[in-house]
């Protein structure tokens, strides 16, 4: 899987797919929504579509394909290089949403939640099916929420289509299976071959499973926070885990139009840049545009 558009800029979203079986826009399809990444405090969400014609569909199933999670790393790999092999029945997409595009969405003036942003990024995807030609009259997507909910927006934004939504669906539709297996393969492969561009030192790539209650995971946000600048962006800020270790491990900033009174006890922000002694090299914002501490003001 070729992600080399997300590893030139991993800040935004990316968005990749195989070609379009010819017999996909001839006959009627159905399509499966999965996702992969929605709660680690690690990494990108990605969200995949995989689709095949009806006449098709036991041939699909005939690949024993299940859900990703389920699967080892090497059985994933090795039924995603099977959908390749078979591109002549099936087709897949995907969208790979960054940290950073997470984390800004949700702390926007505007709020724009995991649940909306997930309910969009499937119905975009579906869209780009249609908007190909593939002929889709079914669809299976394994829910977000309440699937009655789910289901009715789906249902009014696709009428054409026959539209079912099911927790667990990536058990119960083989064509869901598929699709959270391409979704799971290129999460793998995004983290793995993931490009900090703030060039940590002594980076520790051991970060455990990414997610918020795994105490290597913690340990690795603890040991790779910067006391002014924050997280690096292969970490999602917004989510609770990240910030509790913001709130103990970074400094605090004094506003200048705050009440002095309610500060006692908090280093100001300018402490940062004192001299004296420091665990660590200066962020690299300051490295690369040659800033250092003024000495006279």
């Amino acid at each position: 899987m070729d992600l080399s558009e997300l590893e030139r800029d991993n800040t935004g979203r990316c968005r990749l797919n195989s070609p379009v079986p010819s017999v996909c826009r001839k006959e009627p399809c159905v399509l499966g929504v999965d996702e992969a990444g929605r709660g680690p405090v690690l990494g990108p969400m990605v969200y995949a579509i995989c689709y095949c014609p009806l006449s098709r569909l036991a041939d699909l199933e005939a690949l024993k394909v299940a859900d990703s999670k389920t699967l080892s790393e090497s059985e994933r790999h090795r039924l995603f290089a099977k959908m390749e092999e078979d591109g002549d029945f099936v087709g897949w997409a995907l969208d790979v949403l960054s940290p950073n595009l997470i984390s800004t969405s949700m702390l926007g003036r505007v709020k724009y939640n995991l649940n909306s942003l997930s309910h969009d990024t499937a119905t975009g995807l579906m869209q780009y099916a249609l908007d190909q030609g593939v002929k889709v009259a079914q669809v299976f997507v394994d829910t977000v929420g309440p699937p009655e909910t789910y289901q009715e927006r789906l249902q009014q934004r696709f009428p054409g289509v026959e539209v079912t939504v099911k927790a667990k669906a990536d058990v119960l539709y083989p064509v869901v299976s598929a699709a959270s297996i391409c979704a799971k393969v290129a999460r793998d492969q995004a983290v793995k071959n993931w490009k900090f561009v703030e060039k940590l030192q002594d980076l520790d790539a051991d970060y455990g499973s990414g997610y918020p209650n795994d105490p290597k995971t913690k340990a690795w946000l603890r040991e790779h926070v910067d006391p002014v600048f924050g997280f690096p962006q292969f970490v999602r800020f917004s989510w609770r885990t990240a910030q509790s270790i913001l709130e103990k491990e970074a400094e605090d900033v004094t506003w200048e139009d705050s009440q002095t009174g309610d500060q006692e006890g908090l280093r100001r922000i300018k402490s940062y840049f004192s001299e004296g002694p420091r665990a660590r090299l200066p962020h690299r914002y300051f490295q690369e545009r040659g800033l250092e501490s003024a000495t006279i003001l």
